[in-house]
């Protein structure tokens, strides 16, 4: 008997794929590499994934339509292809980010988004490549804050992936949930749902080349955390608080969560936000209406930097109301401030990483 390819193309005619409904050569899953050497033939399927369900029995379906069309005698090998590779595993999801940075807070209102963005901000402004991530599932602020409400990522295909490409403002790229669903919308989603999100995020986008991943956490302990620490090597995490005792307790909290054993984060430092109060029409004054210097005394308590104390002023609250983060103006006193942070938190950044091995992902078992 000889084989020619009709026979082979024709065999396959009869195998429907269950995702589609269509025969295999209807739906252009043979790809352009069909072989055949005496008894022996060759030649690959096309799937949409590595992940898809059909995959085992349309390949046993296709060799013995072959064995049952042509012949018994036809030694067949089929090799699947994919339209879309797999996201990589966990750990291993950005190789080209060097360092990833976690933002944190034990309580919420103590401005830590205002600094993951400003921080993000500023590093840029210093010459870095940064992304930024608002991991918080529940309650993004990000998109607002930057002035990006009304943007929506688009998928671009890199090396056979669609990958979301993330929205670019003042030289970050950011991502958040809340360009996805509607601003006015609670977002009413189990822990599972909003992890699988948050991974999304994170290992289906195009965040390519970064010298810094800003991870503007939610507050608190959660899932979410988990599912970023059991995602990403995180390279250290900056912890944000007021000086008030309450917020303080909390902060406390964030930093055992981190130096956990079994997690094993460093903490890079402490940032005070909304140290102390100066009016505009007295800049030389200052009030201390949440308590004077208590994240400082709980820096030196823990032997850990304070990064920063970030003044409570009014025009920080406007400029991210507006989407015109203070860092954007380092002209300022307050732009100037997170650009005396983002330096510190390059700093001991440099010094983590020659003093200190890689973090490592918190195993799941």
């Amino acid at each position: 008997m000889t084989l020619y390819p009709r026979l082979i193309t024709d065999a396959l005619s009869t195998v429907i794929y269950p995702g589609t409904k269509k025969n295999l050569i209807e739906g252009e899953m043979l790809a352009d590499n069909l072989r055949i050497d005496g008894m022996s033939v060759s030649f690959s399927l096309i799937f949409p994934r590595e992940t898809d369900p059909f995959l085992k029995s349309t390949l046993k379906a296709a060799e013995a339509a072959i064995h049952f069309h042509v012949s018994a005698d036809v030694n067949v090998t089929i090799t699947p292809e994919f339209l879309s590779k797999q996201r990589p595993e966990p750990g291993k999801m950005l190789p080209e980010v060097k360092n990833v940075i976690a933002v944190s807070s034990g309580k919420g209102g103590v401005g830590k988004s205002t600094v993951a963005v400003n921080l993000a901000i500023a590093l840029a402004r210093l010459g870095y490549k940064v992304g930024l991530l608002d991991t918080d599932i529940f309650g993004p602020s990000v998109p607002k804050m930057l002035g990006v409400e009304d943007a929506r990522p688009y998928a671009v295909n890199i090396d056979g992936r669609d990958l979301i490409e993330p929205i670019e403002k003042y030289g970050v790229k950011l991502l958040s949930i809340g360009f996805f669903v509607s601003p006015e919308t609670a977002t009413l989603w189990r822990g599972g749902m909003a992890s699988n999100a948050l991974k999304q995020l994170i290992g289906d986008a195009h965040w390519g080349d970064l010298d810094f991943f800003i991870l503007d956490t939610p507050p608190g302990t959660s899932d979410i955390h988990l599912t970023l620490l059991q995602t990403l090597a995180i390279t250290g995490a900056v912890i944000v608080s007021t000086p008030q005792e309450v917020a303080l307790a909390d902060a406390r909290k964030g930093i055992d969560m981190y130096q956990n054993a079994k997690v094993n984060v460093p903490i890079l430092g402490l940032v005070e936000n909304m140290a102390w109060f100066t009016p505009a029409e007295l800049p030389e004054n200052r009030y201390y209406i949440f308590g004077h210097e208590g994240c400082k005394r709980l820096a030196e308590e823990m032997h850990l930097p304070l990064l920063a104390q970030i003044p409570l002023v009014q025009s920080i609250r406007e400029s991210g109301d507006e989407g015109a983060p203070a860092a954007t103006r380092v002209d300022t006193a307050t732009g100037q401030a997170f650009i005396n942070l983002a330096q510190a938190v390059a700093s001991v950044t440099r010094r983590r990483n020659r003093e200190q091995p890689p973090t490592h992902i918190v195993s799941t078992e």
